[in-house]
């Protein structure tokens, strides 16, 4: 009687151990399935926040370009007056210049 005693409670042990297992593997994969739930949903979540950063970065290029447009009318504007008074300068001494040119070539040193 003593020996189906521990024999029954050696299969009591070991069904628990069995149950056991088994409750550990549940929890295991129920984790498992949860970290991939949890990458999953902050994967969707860095792609909206990419995608908004990058909407933001969009809005703030094309404030500026609108701004560089400007700047680059001002500088056509800015380098077409200093053109022309260059010209101006150039016209007022270029009969000077022909001049002294003439003078220095058609005169012959001996």
């Amino acid at each position: 009687m003593e020996d189906y005693r521990r024999q029954g409670g050696i299969q009591q042990l070991l069904v628990a151990e069995q149950e056991a297992r088994q409750i550990v593997n549940t929890a295991r994969t129920a984790k498992l399935n949860r970290l991939k739930q949890a990458k999953d949903e902050a994967g969707e979540e860095v792609a909206k926040y990419r995608a908004n950063m990058e909407k933001e970065f969009q809005k703030i290029i094309s404030d500026s370009t609108g701004f560089s447009g400007v700047n680059v009318k001002r500088l056509d504007e800015e380098t077409a007056t200093k053109i022309d008074q260059l010209k101006k300068q150039a016209a007022k001494v270029s009969p000077e210049i022909v001049k002294m040119l003439m003078t220095h070539v058609t005169g012959v040193k001996i």
